[in-house]
């Protein structure tokens, strides 16, 4: 068990109360683990909450998945970078100018308080199977095409890196830089139910398939031990 890739696991706090997402922090405290706060805890308590973690120790990620016309983007995002947030996120789908103005909003705002957050694009959300794509998106080519199109939108554009299935990782991979950062959710080790993700592998695989980072919800965050079932990630 090589408990050093903690540090590449975000832990989403997907709870509605402050008192809950503390309780969970606390369990996880030191552990290495990065949290992710995603727009229930965040619509519940806030920026305050951000700080509060931090205080604790973990790096966040901050999961809004924005998307609004350029201008709006440019600066609510702004407004999150002074949250001290580690990596935030925006939709790929806003397009090149909205991914553009973002990245050069946050790189300009972190500069000025001393620490740049990471800004990554969502491709298209691992609770979407290949068929409901193919029905409902009406979008002219698979999903896996329109995956990596958008990773090499987002990183012409100038972003960090991408949200997107650790199924379509190895792809991302083969087509960006080496340092263009791939963020997988919809990871699920062996030991628990993949829910309501459709394109899902377990952390091993992920990795092997080039994720960066590793999402991780409801196997540890409904655990009666959330500190061993972060741990039991890594357990062959």
């Amino acid at each position: 068990m090589d408990r050093s890739l903690n540090k590449r696991v975000m832990v989403a706090l997907d709870v509605q109360g402050r008192e809950e997402a503390l309780a969970l922090a606390k369990a996880l405290q030191g552990s290495g683990c990065w949290l992710k706060v995603g727009l229930e805890l965040y619509a519940y308590s806030g920026p305050a909450m951000i700080q509060e973690l931090k205080d604790m120790g973990f790096p966040i990620f901050l999961d809004l998945k924005l998307h609004d016309i350029p201008t709006t983007v440019e600066r609510a995002i702004r407004g999150f970078v002074q949250c001290g947030v580690d990596m935030i996120n925006i939709h790929c789908s806003g397009g090149y100018e909205m991914m553009s103005r973002s990245a050069h909003a946050v790189k300009e705002a972190g500069t000025k308080l001393g620490s740049v957050p990471k800004v990554i694009g969502v491709t298209v959300l691992t609770s979407m199977s290949e068929a409901q794509f193919r029905q409902e998106m009406a979008v002219q080519r698979d999903l896996r095409e329109h995956v990596v199109a958008l990773a090499k939108l987002a990183e012409r554009a100038g972003l960090d890196g991408v949200v997107a299935s650790a199924m379509e990782a190895g792809e991302i991979r083969r087509n960006t830089e080496p340092n263009f950062l791939i963020v997988t959710p919809g990871i699920r080790p062996a030991w628990s139910e993949a829910q309501d993700q459709a394109r899902v592998l377990s952390p091993y695989e992920a990795l092997a398939a080039g994720s960066s980072y590793l999402v991780v919800g409801r196997p540890i965050t409904r655990a009666e031990d959330p500190r061993q079932a972060l741990d039991r990630l890594w357990v062959r």
